[in-house]
């Protein structure tokens, strides 16, 4: 499994902007291997809200197709040229391969 992390610093009172950008019906849901996604936000602090999103696929290679493909493609061609919405003070993205997972223990 492959989890695709993005974190995104938003002005405080932005973080809605950001789960609605990301839970909205999208192309993403429809990808071969699109396992979940997920959307978390840390507690405002110091006028900035912390966004997480985090993307699981069911390995590197169908996120790597999803990543080509011309659904994805076209997402980044219609948003290219188009300046970055200003309460986005930062943004990273990374990507994680599951190694281990602990389950609770059967009573």
């Amino acid at each position: 499994m492959l989890m695709e992390m993005k974190t995104i610093v938003v002005q405080e009172g932005f973080a809605d902007n950001i789960i609605k950008k990301f839970s909205d019906p999208g192309v993403v849901e429809e990808a071969p291997g699109f396992v979940d996604l997920s959307i978390m936000v840390q507690k405002a602090r110091k006028g900035e809200e912390e966004v997480v999103v985090m993307i699981r696929w069911e390995s590197k290679e169908m996120w790597k197709q999803w990543e080509l493909s011309d659904p994805h493609l076209e997402g980044h061609r219609q948003s290219r040229g188009k300046p970055r919405p200003d309460y986005i003070i930062s943004s990273k993205s990374g990507h994680y391969e599951l190694k281990a997972v602990k389950e609770p223990r059967p009573i």
